[in-house]
């Protein structure tokens, strides 16, 4: 299977910004359904974006889309990897199955600004009440999909091959014990009946309007969130030798942890990021405490990069805190692993002229990796295409 993601912020581009239709018989009619169907569009994304809802927990938006499918003739099916919806739609001439992707769920992230559909909604996230707002763009990219899906409905008698549109759960992570996702999304037969031979996602950036930009290989990085705890031995601050300071152990294990980049990472072929993002440790400011955690993320553009930093994380933490006299242990992929997003070469080649017909020339740029994660990278089951790894994340 082909695979390919692109970076786009989807704002209609101006007429005259467009290219020549080129040879395609449906560009046509693709170009008025687009335009035709933008306050459509529109109005489903605000839906999407003042009723979100969390990883897994997406009823009622999956209860929308799998309506709107039904309405378009789609074959529908509901509660793939636990909240998920696929649609299938034939087309009247043959050709290959095609596969579009949006991911489907919100943060839990409270909503500041003011707008008429802003987010209100509130729900319990790790024991605490939070807000819940689609700050992903996932509201976007439903909205996109089924826009697509209408105008390719509308398309049918013409439309040579297969449609399968997919809408994922649970990108953004999920719920302590529970599964889903792309990865489990592909356990569960997305892939087949009809087997799919080419899928395509997107994602929108703040980017300037109307532009669309891809990278063929390498696009978005690895992402493997870590957790260190440390243990040492509690004592009175006044008394430190009387103890195992984890919070000493800690900071140097969290400044060998910026070496590994720096020193054991080759980034003229492939860069790479370790960033401790929380450190976590005592109660008072007179007491050594037992214990310390810090938790992180790791970034990475190669699975041979990915899995040398893991192993350099295990070895700074371990024998830090053997020295000092305590112990650590480090888990690698606690909520967060997804392997690089890899565009297939040769699909990202034979796209450019639709991208550039669609948008105009000047308006598609070769991009460089960026260093945000998509689960995208989970669906493909076999290359080309991504390395089959574990999964995870947009953060």
């Amino acid at each position: 299977m082909r695979t390919l993601l692109l970076i786009a912020l989807l704002i209609p581009v101006p007429m005259q910004a467009q290219t020549a239709r080129g040879t395609n018989p449906l560009a046509a009619d693709v170009r008025r359904l687009s335009a035709e169907l933008n306050p459509q569009v529109v109005a489903w994304r605000r839906d999407f974006h003042q009723n979100p809802e969390l990883g897994n927990s997406e009823t009622r938006t999956a209860k929308v889309i799998a309506d709107e499918l039904r309405k378009l003739g789609f074959t529908v099916t509901t509660g793939v990897a636990t909240t998920g919806v696929v649609g299938v739609l034939t087309g009247g001439r043959p050709g290959p199955v095609v596969a579009l992707r949006s991911d489907m769920d919100a943060l839990p992230v409270t909503e500041q600004g003011d707008l008429p559909f802003k987010s209100i909604t509130k729900t319990q996230w790790n024991g605490q009440e939070v807000g819940v707002m689609h700050a992903c763009g996932h509201d976007n990219h439903m909205a996109i999909l089924l826009g697509a899906a209408t105008a390719l409905a509308r398309m049918k008698d013409r439309l040579p091959g297969t449609v399968k549109v997919i809408f994922q759960p649970a990108e953004e992570g999920l719920p302590p014990g529970e599964v889903g996702g792309a990865e489990q999304m592909v356990k569960e037969g997305v892939l087949e009946n009809p087997k799919v031979d080419a899928i395509f996602g997107l994602h929108v950036m703040p980017y300037p309007a109307g532009t669309v930009t891809y990278r063929p290989g390498p696009m978005l990085a690895s992402a493997d969130t870590f957790l260190i705890t440390i243990t040492g031995k509690q004592t009175h601050g006044a008394a430190p030798w009387g103890g195992i300071d984890p919070i000493v152990i800690g900071s140097q294990v969290v400044m060998g942890l910026q070496t590994i980049v720096s020193r054991n990472v080759n980034i003229t072929e492939a860069p790479a990021i370790v960033t401790v993002g929380r450190f976590t440790g005592g109660n008072r400011s007179n007491i050594v405490p037992d214990t310390v955690e810090l938790e992180g993320t790791v970034r990475a553009y190669s699975e041979g990069v990915r899995k040398s930093i893991h192993d350099r994380i295990r070895a700074i933490a371990t024998h830090y805190a053997e020295a000092a006299g305590g112990t650590a242990t480090v888990e690698i992929g606690r909520g967060t692993t997804y392997p690089v997003t890899i565009n297939d070469p040769a699909l990202t080649e034979r796209m450019l002229p639709t991208l550039k017909r669609v948008a105009g020339s000047d308006n598609v740029r070769l991009g460089p990796p960026v260093g945000v994660a998509e689960d995208f990278s989970g669906l493909p089951a076999e290359g080309p295409g991504p390395v089959r790894v574990p999964r995870r994340d947009t953060a």
